[in-house]
């Protein structure tokens, strides 16, 4: 159940009576030839379907996230670290406030993984809550199902292009492409970064069959939705 599709009163009388939400996040960033929303897209996404039949409230993604390395890329957005610390720190005051005591944040994109920090030090000044940071694309069962399929995956391949995410943009390349040199990525600037990425893809096929990739999404539906129903506490 989206939050979207209701008022604070229903908001309220939910919380009053099953505490469980999901507060999707995700980031604006380059995805080669797919949606520059992808992991917000993906997140959001995989947090509606796993909750859907259980009536969880699901929050609308958190669009932003921390992207600096990809900041020379157009359309890419990014949050300064002291900025995302608070947001993240707000919305689940926010949440809190609202009832809920039992959260599943749902993350879409490597980069955030600051927010699991702070919401180490939340839960510090708040033990009648309970948070589960979930990397939804990299839980245990979902990535061995992607390896399964494929190894050659990772940001911008294959892995991340499902219906939802393509664009209108008609060149998909066919071939795969190589490795690139991760620790020559870690030690230059966003700019340098451009440069070796190309573009943007960081190995491995650009497009695989949709039923590869609906394979995927009924495991990470199921491996998340697992998450809301059992080991809260």
């Amino acid at each position: 159940m989206k939050i979207a599709d209701m008022n604070w009163m229903q908001v309220e009388e939910r919380a009053a009576s099953d505490d469980r939400c999901i507060l999707p996040i995700g980031s604006v960033e380059q995805h080669a030839y797919l949606s520059l929303a992808t992991d917000m897209i993906l997140a959001e996404k995989v947090a509606a379907d796993a909750a859907e039949p259980l009536g969880i409230p699901v929050f609308p993604a958190v669009p932003y996230g921390l992207a600096s390395s990809f900041a020379a890329f157009p359309g890419t957005l990014t949050l300064s670290l002291a900025t995302y610390v608070r947001v993240i720190r707000d919305l689940l005051d926010g949440i809190h406030r609202s009832g809920f005591r039992r959260i599943l944040v749902v993350n879409g994109h490597g980069g955030n993984i600051p927010a699991m920090t702070v919401i180490s030090e939340w839960l510090n000044a708040h033990p009648d809550t309970s948070v589960k940071f979930h990397d939804w694309w990299r839980a245990p069962k979902t990535m061995a199902k992607v390896q399964e399929i494929d190894p050659a995956a990772s940001h911008a391949s294959w892995m991340e292009n499902f219906p939802w995410t393509r664009t209108g943009d008609p060149r998909q390349p066919t071939t795969s492409k190589p490795c690139i040199d991760f620790a020559a990525l870690a030690r230059v600037d966003a700019g340098r970064k451009r440069g070796l990425l190309g573009d943007g893809n960081y190995h491995g096929l650009y497009q695989r069959p949709d039923e590869d990739m609906l394979a995927i999404w009924d495991v990470a539906v199921k491996e998340t939705r697992d998450l809301l129903e059992n080991n809260w506490h």
